[in-house]
């Protein structure tokens, strides 16, 4: 059976073309034929059929600047819709293996896996039980294009799927394509550069679309094909809650001081909204299906008492819904829902308390179809609303608040002197004496409503704490129940928080916490002191009776963003493994279960990469069940946009989690030789020293502000965040995201592979040879994965490229570190091909075809975007024009930071 009507180089081709007729039609002729120019004149290079880029130099020396702006827009925009056209070719590789039952990573897979290790239904139901897959939306500003042309890009992408999956008469066909032509013309006549910085308002909206929109309905479908496949195998396995989605978008407070408690309560009243009208309007479907008549059934007691308790609470909704649904008991119950739906955000009285009253009546409802004979009514329409408030509540996603630690002791330093207490004077062990203290005691220690005069800084951590109290009472404790601690160091500033918290009446001793509060572990002096830090907290009475209020769970962040920039990639990656394997013992120690959060990036440099893959090289030691990780960014868009994609996603998750978890149960302890282990140490130490060398070398953070578009990523309006922590022109003041960003715009991704060669070169040299490293590579998951997203990075540099801005620099700095990076890619590439024992660096060739796709078309943006940065004095229409080019480099290479 044929599944679609077109293939992507029809897509790329159609759309490439159309997007020509539309730039000659909105501009001029002469503008077209300059963008054509320089393509041909791209492809021909890259195709080997010129032999410099000298016209390609030519014609963007000549541009004047509304030409400039023209060509910008025009490469841009194609990308925007090339990449329309490669996630459609997703889609189609997804559901034709699906069909053909060759779908890997898959459901499928999942119970051909299971079958192969032979598991029986007590140990899969042990499996599941265990797992629980969080992922968690961040409002990280790597998002480059404008949530407006966006949802252009959506409309469009609607038109494509259904031009490729439909069976369309000629005239059904014509009218569709005219409306992307319509769609195109639009997105050609609308601005790509954001005039303002996107608010926390607008970010949290963002986060929200994809649960709306894609997720909420995905779920269910990936509930329903899992317990499918299971029946056969494993008929009286129940399948528990496997997924929850949670969000930072509204709540986190760490270097953004525009997420107010006013923006985390609209975020909080919001997504409420959005979920309960999502309920009520599956509730109204039902109803058009449930229209059994009970003259001719038995919907059984429970469903007449669960009436009978509504009819009390809401007497005069029952007599209008048995007034219209005369002897239709479901419809009956099904108004009475709607009604006590609606009146969760109502004055009136007996709405729904909580989600899990909701659950109920779903339950009775679907207990009383199945036992009228009516299972596959229950397993189509109730079943897959009973994962839906299951996984999403009344919250749709629970937020995380966060802040840096900083603020914390401020504020508790600033509370207590206004009850007599220094607490900065006091040492480490002293503050933990005294939170622990001032927890345990019954009366509060500060008045939160009224703490004196204090700073700033003290009364926004202070207010937020006790506006947490009033959020949970509001919208229920799950809705807003984690606390993250960025740069912890030490036990106490964990203890500030839950000091904090129980002072505002959110943790209740020793029967109530209402937070789990989670330390951020992402320096080198945190995670070496992680045994003291997290011993010190457990044998703590007061915080261990919190833990104990929290089903003895730990959630501990990593984070790879700023381990990356102050280590490099190959010695952060290193330092990761093994400091999760030290959490794993000291929880394992003090019987706690531990839940990691690792602080993801999209980028390779920031923890990026497949993420099954990377839940399958986790240690074994570290895989609970439980995982919790962030989404951010554009790689929230590419996951989540397209539904198909979307359930492809999740369905790849739950495969890694199901089989790491049956791993860790069979093999608690990763058995890693300790020549691997060693070997690991030298490539590391050496890769840390010579990145160190490379950051701290004088004059290398000019070099990187003349050689990369650093200072215009600063002043784009990507996220409410700032870039930089503070006015410091360093490295280290400098967030990942800018970072990364700068070096994928300039071709260059040194945060990805720079001091790999410098680590396994290190390793040869002390005696160990390619054969240990290709053993590694075949037989060691953490190894293969590490150097497997390094060779992605290395294949997504150009240093052609590269060279345009590494010219921007001083001759001197240019020769100095120009030099040195080139050096090390090239050893980098090569170990890496022989290491793997590939021809190509990568490895899934519908990328390498993709990259081939695309060069083209960046390197002109790519030489505008230096010839725009070489130009001392910029007018106001060539910054807009320097923005956008940007914007259609992040599109080219799909990624940001």
């Amino acid at each position: 059976m044929r599944l679609h009507t077109r293939d992507v180089r029809q897509d790329v081709r159609e759309l490439g073309a159309l997007l020509g007729d539309v730039l000659e039609a909105q501009t001029s002729t002469a503008s077209f034929e300059t963008v054509e120019e320089l393509r041909q004149a791209a492809i021909a290079y890259r195709k080997g059929e010129s032999g410099s880029r000298e016209r390609l130099y030519d014609v963007v020396g000549d541009l004047e600047p509304e030409r400039e702006s023209v060509v910008a827009r025009a490469f841009t925009t194609y990308f925007e819709l090339i990449n329309l056209a490669e996630e459609r070719e997703r889609v189609r590789v997804i559901r034709e293996a699906s069909q053909e039952g060759t779908l890997e990573d898959g459901i499928l897979d999942t119970l051909g896996a299971l079958d192969d290790e032979e598991v029986d239904e007590e140990l899969l139901g042990r499996v599941l039980e265990d797992v629980l897959i969080e992922p968690t939306f961040t409002a990280h500003p790597t998002e480059a294009r404008r949530k407006t042309v966006k949802s252009k890009l959506r409309s469009i992408a609607n038109r494509l799927e259904t031009l490729d999956e439909r069976r369309l008469t000629d005239l059904e066909h014509d009218q569709e394509w005219r409306h992307v032509v319509a769609e195109v013309t639009s997105l050609w006549q609308t601005s790509q550069v954001r005039d303002r910085r996107p608010e926390p308002t607008d970010e949290a909206r963002n986060v929200q679309w994809y649960l709306e929109n894609t997720l909420f309905d995905v779920v269910g479908e990936v509930y329903e094909e899992l317990e499918e496949e299971l029946r056969a195998e494993y008929p009286g396995l129940d399948v528990p809650k496997l997924f929850e989605f949670r969000s930072w978008a509204g709540s986190d407070r760490d270097g953004n001081p525009f997420v107010t408690p006013e923006v985390t309560e609209d975020t909080l009243e919001r997504q409420r909204s959005v979920a309960l009208e999502k309920y009520s309007d599956s509730l109204k479907r039902l109803s058009g299906v449930l229209s059994q008549d009970a003259t001719r059934i038995d919907p059984g007691h429970e469903l007449e008492r669960s009436l009978k308790a509504d009819r009390e609470l809401l007497p005069v909704v029952a007599e209008e819904s048995d007034e219209r649904y005369p002897n239709e008991p479901y419809r009956q119950k099904l108004k009475l829902m709607r009604e006590r739906l609606r009146r969760v955000e109502d004055v009136r009285p007996n709405g729904y308390a909580d989600a899990s009253e909701l659950m109920a009546d779903l339950e009775v409802i679907d207990t009383s179809l199945r036992r009228t004979g009516a299972a596959q009514v229950a397993d189509v329409y109730v079943e897959p609303l009973m994962r839906q408030v299951d996984t999403f509540g009344f919250t749709l996603a629970s937020l995380d608040l966060r802040d840096h630690q900083e603020n914390h002791t401020e504020a508790v330093h600033e509370a207590l002197a206004h009850e007599g207490l220094d607490y900065y004077g006091s040492s480490e062990d002293e503050r933990v004496e005294l939170l622990t203290d001032a927890i345990l005691q019954d009366e509060p220690v500060v008045d939160l409503e009224e703490p004196g005069d204090v700073s700033e800084t003290a009364e926004r951590v202070l207010r937020r704490f006790r506006k947490l109290g009033e959020w949970q009472r509001e919208y229920g404790v799950g809705a807003i129940d984690t606390y993250c601690i960025s740069m912890t160091e030490e036990p106490s500033h964990v203890l500030e928080v839950l000091f904090l918290a129980d002072q505002a009446g959110v943790v209740s001793m020793p029967d109530h916490c209402g937070i789990d509060v989670v330390p951020l572990l992402e320096t080198e002096s945190a995670l070496n002191g992680a045994r003291r830090i997290m011993g010190t907290l457990f044998e703590n009475e007061a915080y261990e009776q919190a833990l104990a209020a929290r089903n003895d769970v730990q959630e501990i962040m990593l984070g790879y963003s700023d381990s990356n920039k102050e280590n490099g990639f190959l010695a952060a990656n290193w330092d990761l493994y093994k400091n999760q394997r030290r959490l794993a013992d000291i929880c394992d120690d003090f019987d706690v279960t531990m839940r990691l959060f690792h602080g993801r990036g999209g980028s390779i440099s920031r923890g990026g990469g497949p993420m099954n893959e990377a839940m399958l090289a986790l240690p074994n030691e570290t895989v609970t069940g439980q995982i919790k990780f962030t989404e951010q960014g554009e790689a929230i868009a590419e996951k989540y946009a397209n539904p198909r994609i979307a359930e492809r996603n999740l369905e790849q998750m739950l495969n890694a989690q199901i089989r790491a978890r049956l791993q860790a149960i069979r093999t608690p302890e990763e058995e890693v030789p300790d020549r691997w282990v060693d070997a690991m140490d030298t490539m590391a130490a050496a890769a840390r020293e010579e990145y160190r060398n490379l950051l701290e070398a004088d004059g290398f953070v000019s070099y990187f502000e003349q050689a990369t578009p650093i200072t215009v990523i600063e002043e784009l309006n990507l996220g409410s965040r700032p870039a930089s922590r503070s006015d410091e022109r360093s490295v280290e003041d400098l967030r990942a995201i800018p970072w990364v960003f700068s070096w994928t715009q300039s071709r260059c991704i040194l945060p990805g592979w720079y001091s790999l060669a410098a680590g396994v070169n290190a390793f040869l040299e002390d005696g160990g040879d390619m054969d240990d490293l290709r053993e590694m590579y075949d037989e060691w998951a953490f190894f293969r994965s590490t150097f497997d997203n390094a060779a992605m990075a290395l294949a997504r540099t150009d240093l052609e490229i590269a060279t345009e801005y590494a010219n921007l620099a001083d001759e001197e700095l240019r020769e100095e570190f120009f030099t040195r990076l080139t050096d090390e890619y090239e050893d980098a590439a090569g170990l890496m091909l022989d290491i793997s024992e590939r021809s190509s660096l990568l490895k899934r060739e519908w990328l390498e075809e993709s990259l081939r796709r695309r060069n083209p078309y960046v390197d002109p943006l790519n030489l505008l975007q230096t010839h725009l940065l070489s130009q001392t004095h910029r007018t106001d229409e060539e910054e807009q024009t320097l923005r956008l080019t940007v914007k259609g480099i992040a599109a080219g290479m799909k990624n940001t930071g």
